[in-house]
């Protein structure tokens, strides 16, 4: 079975480049992105797991946990970040899940679990769905599950935005519009009536349709 939004998220001990971990420990209760990759020393991971490293503060900054996987073991891992600092100017500062089992990659879907062997002689081609990126609440619950083609580079951009507004929603009862940024107008969620709107927002609300209903951004969030 593929895996889904609200799912938990299959928890799986692993090797990674700092140190051995349990995923649900380690994620704690905070956020999580885990982002897959089908090999090292692929070229438009490169650029993804650079730019990743740059703006890392800004999952910081969020509560958000990030944490990379490749199926191949970890020492080659350390080689490729070596290349991804001298290329892209900033190495991995996140730990990266070494699966040369192929076992994490077939639990969370990405690989068929009937492919057997190990990532030893696989090559990109083999492994081109292992690119995904899955966001993960203190829940536990998967949120998000972006796939990409290997020829084209994710935008990390996007995910935060995506964050910002999963954040929001969960905190408040409200929805984002299409390509909503913080700061920008919200929409009372459906499950809200008007009469108990009224309460949370008595200044009152704009409404193009009486199933649009717009407010400004709760504050404090």
């Amino acid at each position: 079975m593929a895996l889904q939004l609200g799912d938990i998220a299959p928890d799986f001990e692993a090797d990674t480049t700092q140190g051995h971990i349990r995923f649900h420990e380690w994620l704690g209760n905070s956020w999580g992105v885990l982002f897959s990759h089908p090999k090292d020393f692929t070229p438009v991971c490169t650029t993804e797991l650079g730019y990743m490293a740059r703006i890392k503060p800004e999952f910081d900054k969020r509560g958000v946990k990030i944490i990379g996987l490749s199926v191949d073991p970890i020492d080659l891992h350390a080689k490729w970040a070596d290349d991804i600092k001298e290329t892209q100017g900033f190495a991995p500062n996140f730990p990266m899940i070494g699966d040369p089992a192929l076992s994490i990659a077939k639990l969370y879907g990405m690989l068929p679990a009937s492919t057997s062997g190990t990532s030893q002689g696989r090559t990109p081609a083999d492994n081109q769905t292992v690119r995904n990126v899955f966001v993960i609440g203190p829940d536990k619950k998967i949120k998000l599950i972006m796939v990409y083609p290997m020829t084209t580079g994710r935008n990390f951009d996007e995910v935060l935005r995506v964050i910002n507004s999963m954040q929001l929603t969960a905190k408040h009862r409200v929805a984002t519009p299409v390509n909503w940024k913080a700061g920008e107008d919200v929409i009372i969620a459906g499950s809200v009536s008007d009469e108990e709107a009224k309460t949370i927002y008595p200044q009152g609300w704009k409404a193009p349709r009486p199933y649009i209903r717009i407010v400004p951004q709760p504050k404090g969030s």
